[in-house]
Protein backbone atom coordinates (compact mmCIF):
# COMPACT_ATOMS: atom_id res chain seq x y z
CA UNK A 1 0.00 0.00 0.00
CA UNK A 2 2.91 2.58 0.93
CA UNK A 3 4.62 1.80 -2.03
CA UNK A 4 1.65 2.40 -4.33
CA UNK A 5 1.39 5.46 -2.63
CA UNK A 6 4.56 6.87 -3.06
CA UNK A 7 4.17 6.08 -6.64
CA UNK A 8 1.13 8.32 -6.77
CA UNK A 9 3.16 11.20 -5.27
CA UNK A 10 6.07 10.59 -8.05
CA UNK A 11 3.70 10.61 -10.65
CA UNK A 12 1.95 13.34 -9.43
CA UNK A 13 5.29 15.36 -8.72
CA UNK A 14 6.67 15.03 -12.38
CA UNK A 15 4.09 17.33 -14.00
CA UNK A 16 4.91 19.78 -11.31
CA UNK A 17 8.22 19.55 -11.64
CA UNK A 18 7.69 19.94 -15.53
CA UNK A 19 5.90 23.34 -14.75
CA UNK A 20 8.47 24.52 -12.91
CA UNK A 21 11.71 23.87 -15.04
CA UNK A 22 9.36 25.44 -17.85
CA UNK A 23 8.67 28.01 -15.68
CA UNK A 24 12.22 29.01 -15.37
CA UNK A 25 12.72 28.28 -18.85
CA UNK A 26 10.80 31.29 -19.54
CA UNK A 27 12.55 33.57 -16.88
CA UNK A 28 15.85 32.89 -18.61
CA UNK A 29 14.46 33.34 -22.00
CA UNK A 30 13.03 36.42 -21.42
CA UNK A 31 16.21 37.70 -19.45
CA UNK A 32 17.68 36.98 -22.63
CA UNK A 33 15.34 39.04 -24.59
CA UNK A 34 16.04 41.98 -22.02
CA UNK A 35 19.67 42.01 -22.10
CA UNK A 36 19.30 42.37 -25.81
CA UNK A 37 17.36 45.59 -25.45
CA UNK A 38 19.82 46.22 -22.75
CA UNK A 39 22.55 46.62 -25.65
CA UNK A 40 20.49 48.88 -27.84
CA UNK A 41 21.39 49.58 -31.50
CA UNK A 42 25.21 50.87 -31.54
CA UNK A 43 26.18 46.98 -32.21
CA UNK A 44 24.69 46.25 -35.64
CA UNK A 45 22.38 43.25 -35.47
CA UNK A 46 24.29 40.26 -37.33
CA UNK A 47 27.30 41.85 -35.61
CA UNK A 48 25.68 40.97 -32.00
CA UNK A 49 24.56 38.06 -33.26
CA UNK A 50 27.38 36.51 -34.32
CA UNK A 51 29.15 37.45 -31.03
CA UNK A 52 26.58 35.71 -29.00
CA UNK A 53 26.99 32.65 -30.69
CA UNK A 54 31.03 32.93 -30.99
CA UNK A 55 31.23 33.36 -27.17
CA UNK A 56 28.76 30.61 -26.37
CA UNK A 57 31.33 28.22 -28.19
CA UNK A 58 33.10 27.77 -25.26
CA UNK A 59 29.90 25.77 -23.57
CA UNK A 60 30.99 23.20 -26.06
CA UNK A 61 34.60 22.56 -25.18
CA UNK A 62 33.25 19.74 -23.26
CA UNK A 63 32.34 17.95 -26.46
CA UNK A 64 35.47 18.51 -28.30
CA UNK A 65 36.58 15.02 -28.39
CA UNK A 66 33.37 13.80 -29.59
CA UNK A 67 33.30 16.73 -32.25
CA UNK A 68 36.73 15.59 -33.58
CA UNK A 69 35.88 11.75 -34.24
CA UNK A 70 33.01 12.97 -36.00
CA UNK A 71 31.99 11.39 -39.70
CA UNK A 72 29.16 12.32 -41.05
CA UNK A 73 28.09 10.95 -44.93
CA UNK A 74 27.22 13.68 -47.54
CA UNK A 75 23.02 13.83 -46.64
CA UNK A 76 24.03 14.73 -43.04
CA UNK A 77 26.24 17.40 -43.90
CA UNK A 78 24.04 18.76 -46.19
CA UNK A 79 20.99 19.15 -43.44
CA UNK A 80 23.67 20.47 -41.39
CA UNK A 81 24.22 23.15 -43.37
CA UNK A 82 20.96 23.88 -44.62
CA UNK A 83 19.80 24.38 -41.05
CA UNK A 84 22.79 26.45 -39.85
CA UNK A 85 21.72 28.67 -43.14
CA UNK A 86 18.13 29.18 -41.65
CA UNK A 87 18.98 29.93 -38.31
CA UNK A 88 21.41 31.93 -39.22
CA UNK A 89 19.48 34.54 -41.31
CA UNK A 90 16.63 33.76 -38.03
CA UNK A 91 19.10 34.80 -35.45
CA UNK A 92 20.15 37.91 -37.38
CA UNK A 93 16.30 38.65 -37.78
CA UNK A 94 15.76 38.52 -34.34
CA UNK A 95 18.36 40.87 -33.22
CA UNK A 96 17.29 43.43 -35.45
CA UNK A 97 13.62 43.26 -34.50
CA UNK A 98 14.55 42.63 -30.72
CA UNK A 99 16.11 46.63 -30.72
CA UNK A 100 13.31 47.99 -32.73
CA UNK A 101 9.99 46.38 -30.93
CA UNK A 102 8.85 46.28 -27.76
CA UNK A 103 9.98 43.04 -25.60
CA UNK A 104 6.09 41.91 -25.48
CA UNK A 105 5.72 42.11 -29.67
CA UNK A 106 8.83 39.83 -29.90
CA UNK A 107 7.71 37.04 -27.75
CA UNK A 108 4.32 36.96 -28.22
CA UNK A 109 5.52 36.33 -32.34
CA UNK A 110 7.72 34.13 -31.69
CA UNK A 111 5.13 31.64 -30.50
CA UNK A 112 4.28 31.80 -34.23
CA UNK A 113 7.19 29.28 -35.18
CA UNK A 114 5.60 26.33 -33.71
CA UNK A 115 2.70 26.98 -36.15
CA UNK A 116 4.74 27.16 -39.43
CA UNK A 117 6.43 23.57 -38.27
CA UNK A 118 3.10 22.32 -37.99
CA UNK A 119 2.44 23.61 -41.41
CA UNK A 120 6.06 22.79 -42.77
CA UNK A 121 5.59 18.87 -41.37
CA UNK A 122 2.78 18.92 -43.21
CA UNK A 123 4.58 20.13 -46.38
CA UNK A 124 7.67 18.47 -46.30
CA UNK A 125 7.63 15.35 -43.87
CA UNK A 126 4.47 13.90 -45.18
CA UNK A 127 2.62 14.44 -41.61
CA UNK A 128 -1.70 14.29 -42.11
CA UNK A 129 -3.03 17.60 -41.11
CA UNK A 130 -6.26 17.05 -39.60
CA UNK A 131 -9.30 19.35 -39.86
CA UNK A 132 -8.69 20.09 -36.28
CA UNK A 133 -5.30 20.99 -36.40
CA UNK A 134 -6.14 22.90 -39.65
CA UNK A 135 -8.32 24.97 -37.87
CA UNK A 136 -5.74 25.49 -35.23
CA UNK A 137 -3.41 26.88 -37.25
CA UNK A 138 -5.97 29.57 -39.11
CA UNK A 139 -6.79 30.35 -35.24
CA UNK A 140 -3.30 30.90 -34.43
CA UNK A 141 -2.64 32.84 -37.68
CA UNK A 142 -5.47 35.15 -36.49
CA UNK A 143 -3.53 35.99 -33.49
CA UNK A 144 -0.90 37.42 -35.44
CA UNK A 145 -3.28 39.43 -37.27
CA UNK A 146 -4.63 40.25 -33.58
CA UNK A 147 -1.23 41.39 -33.03
CA UNK A 148 -0.29 43.22 -36.12
CA UNK A 149 -3.61 44.66 -36.89
CA UNK A 150 -2.44 45.97 -40.24
CA UNK A 151 -4.33 48.82 -41.39
CA UNK A 152 -4.83 50.06 -37.85
CA UNK A 153 -1.34 50.25 -36.95
CA UNK A 154 1.92 50.63 -38.84
CA UNK A 155 3.39 47.61 -39.04
CA UNK A 156 7.57 48.42 -39.05
CA UNK A 157 10.15 46.84 -40.45
CA UNK A 158 10.89 45.00 -37.23
CA UNK A 159 7.47 43.43 -36.54
CA UNK A 160 8.37 41.76 -40.31
CA UNK A 161 11.94 40.53 -39.05
CA UNK A 162 9.85 38.42 -36.45
CA UNK A 163 7.44 37.21 -39.11
CA UNK A 164 10.25 35.97 -40.80
CA UNK A 165 12.49 35.18 -38.12
CA UNK A 166 9.84 32.20 -37.09
CA UNK A 167 9.57 31.14 -40.25
CA UNK A 168 13.20 30.61 -40.42
CA UNK A 169 13.93 29.30 -36.68
CA UNK A 170 10.60 26.55 -37.60
CA UNK A 171 12.40 25.45 -40.59
CA UNK A 172 15.67 25.16 -38.78
CA UNK A 173 13.60 23.11 -36.07
CA UNK A 174 12.09 20.83 -38.94
CA UNK A 175 15.88 19.72 -39.72
CA UNK A 176 16.37 19.14 -36.21
CA UNK A 177 13.68 17.09 -36.54
CA UNK A 178 15.60 15.06 -39.16
CA UNK A 179 19.28 15.24 -37.88
CA UNK A 180 17.73 13.83 -34.42
CA UNK A 181 17.22 10.47 -36.08
CA UNK A 182 20.83 10.69 -37.55
CA UNK A 183 23.08 11.79 -34.94
CA UNK A 184 22.97 12.23 -30.95
CA UNK A 185 21.17 15.48 -29.33
CA UNK A 186 24.59 16.84 -28.52
CA UNK A 187 26.10 17.02 -32.00
CA UNK A 188 22.83 18.54 -33.20
CA UNK A 189 23.40 21.08 -30.79
CA UNK A 190 26.91 21.49 -31.28
CA UNK A 191 26.49 21.85 -35.17
CA UNK A 192 24.35 24.56 -34.82
CA UNK A 193 26.75 26.67 -33.12
CA UNK A 194 29.51 26.28 -35.28
CA UNK A 195 27.43 26.60 -38.30
CA UNK A 196 25.39 29.79 -37.33
CA UNK A 197 28.74 30.96 -35.92
CA UNK A 198 30.57 30.45 -38.91
CA UNK A 199 27.36 32.07 -41.16
CA UNK A 200 27.02 34.81 -38.92
CA UNK A 201 31.00 35.88 -39.14
CA UNK A 202 31.15 37.21 -42.54
CA UNK A 203 27.62 39.49 -42.22
CA UNK A 204 29.36 40.75 -38.87
CA UNK A 205 32.36 41.68 -40.31
CA UNK A 206 30.60 43.53 -43.24
CA UNK A 207 29.31 46.05 -40.10
CA UNK A 208 32.09 45.60 -38.02
CA UNK A 209 31.76 48.42 -34.98
CA UNK A 210 34.66 47.37 -31.98
CA UNK A 211 32.38 46.82 -28.83
CA UNK A 212 33.20 47.82 -25.85
CA UNK A 213 33.74 45.70 -22.49
CA UNK A 214 30.21 45.94 -21.16
CA UNK A 215 28.92 45.28 -24.40
CA UNK A 216 30.87 41.72 -24.74
CA UNK A 217 30.27 41.49 -21.20
CA UNK A 218 26.27 41.81 -22.31
CA UNK A 219 26.58 39.04 -25.21
CA UNK A 220 28.40 36.73 -23.08
CA UNK A 221 25.59 37.29 -20.37
CA UNK A 222 22.93 36.18 -23.47
CA UNK A 223 24.59 33.03 -24.41
CA UNK A 224 25.15 31.88 -20.48
CA UNK A 225 21.38 32.55 -19.95
CA UNK A 226 20.42 31.18 -23.78
CA UNK A 227 22.24 27.77 -22.48
CA UNK A 228 20.70 27.80 -19.47
CA UNK A 229 17.15 27.92 -20.93
CA UNK A 230 17.79 25.16 -23.13
CA UNK A 231 19.53 23.27 -20.46
CA UNK A 232 16.09 23.67 -18.09
CA UNK A 233 13.58 23.43 -21.15
CA UNK A 234 15.63 19.86 -21.46
CA UNK A 235 14.59 19.03 -17.56
CA UNK A 236 11.33 20.45 -17.99
CA UNK A 237 10.33 17.93 -21.45
CA UNK A 238 11.62 14.95 -19.53
CA UNK A 239 9.74 15.76 -16.26
CA UNK A 240 6.43 16.28 -18.14
CA UNK A 241 4.70 15.82 -21.36
CA UNK A 242 4.61 18.40 -23.43
CA UNK A 243 0.63 18.74 -23.27
CA UNK A 244 1.56 19.96 -19.59
CA UNK A 245 4.28 22.21 -20.36
CA UNK A 246 3.35 23.89 -23.36
CA UNK A 247 0.41 26.22 -21.95
CA UNK A 248 3.15 27.07 -19.27
CA UNK A 249 4.70 29.01 -22.04
CA UNK A 250 2.39 31.78 -21.89
CA UNK A 251 3.82 32.92 -19.03
CA UNK A 252 6.89 34.23 -21.33
CA UNK A 253 4.24 36.74 -22.85
CA UNK A 254 3.12 38.03 -19.07
CA UNK A 255 6.94 38.41 -17.87
CA UNK A 256 7.90 39.84 -21.14
CA UNK A 257 4.91 42.72 -21.22
CA UNK A 258 6.10 43.39 -16.87
CA UNK A 259 9.30 43.64 -17.76
CA UNK A 260 8.88 45.96 -20.86
CA UNK A 261 6.22 48.29 -19.00
CA UNK A 262 7.74 48.69 -15.84
CA UNK A 263 11.98 48.65 -16.73
CA UNK A 264 11.87 49.83 -20.20
CA UNK A 265 8.89 52.21 -20.26
CA UNK A 266 7.31 50.48 -22.90
CA UNK A 267 3.33 50.28 -22.98
CA UNK A 268 1.14 47.67 -22.36
CA UNK A 269 -0.65 46.78 -25.49
CA UNK A 270 -3.90 44.77 -24.70
CA UNK A 271 -4.09 43.66 -28.60
CA UNK A 272 -0.39 41.79 -28.46
CA UNK A 273 -1.40 40.20 -25.15
CA UNK A 274 -5.11 38.70 -26.75
CA UNK A 275 -2.83 37.84 -29.84
CA UNK A 276 -0.34 35.90 -28.20
CA UNK A 277 -3.32 34.48 -25.57
CA UNK A 278 -5.02 33.36 -28.82
CA UNK A 279 -1.51 31.91 -30.25
CA UNK A 280 -0.75 29.52 -27.31
CA UNK A 281 -4.34 28.69 -27.03
CA UNK A 282 -3.88 27.08 -30.34
CA UNK A 283 -0.20 25.46 -29.74
CA UNK A 284 -1.37 23.86 -26.31
CA UNK A 285 -4.04 22.51 -28.49
CA UNK A 286 -2.05 21.21 -31.35
CA UNK A 287 0.22 19.58 -28.71
CA UNK A 288 -2.30 17.90 -26.62
CA UNK A 289 -3.72 16.40 -29.98
CA UNK A 290 -0.30 15.33 -30.09
CA UNK A 291 0.27 13.52 -27.07
CA UNK A 292 -3.17 12.03 -27.51
CA UNK A 293 -2.28 10.60 -30.82
CA UNK A 294 1.22 9.59 -29.11
CA UNK A 295 3.38 11.50 -31.94
CA UNK A 296 5.48 14.49 -31.47
CA UNK A 297 5.69 17.35 -34.16
CA UNK A 298 5.00 20.75 -32.44
CA UNK A 299 8.10 22.16 -30.64
CA UNK A 300 7.49 24.17 -27.32
CA UNK A 301 7.83 27.39 -27.94
CA UNK A 302 11.23 27.55 -26.24
CA UNK A 303 12.43 25.37 -28.96
CA UNK A 304 12.90 27.65 -31.51
CA UNK A 305 14.75 30.47 -29.46
CA UNK A 306 18.09 31.68 -30.01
Amino acid sequence: MRADRITTTETMASPIRGVVWMILTGLLFVGVTALVKVLGTRVPAPQAAFLRYFLGLVFLLPMLGTLRNLRLDRGTWSLVGARGALHTVGVALWFYAMARIPIADVTAMNYLAPIYVTIGAALFLGERLAVRRVIAVVVALCGALIILRPGFREVGPGHLAMLFTAIFFGGSYLIAKVLSGRVSAGVVVAMLSITVTIGLAPMAIAVWVPPTPWELAILFAVACLATAGHYTMTLAFRAAPLAVTQPVTFLQLVWAVLLGALVFGEGVDLFVILGGTVIVAAISFISWREAVLKRRITPTVSATKV
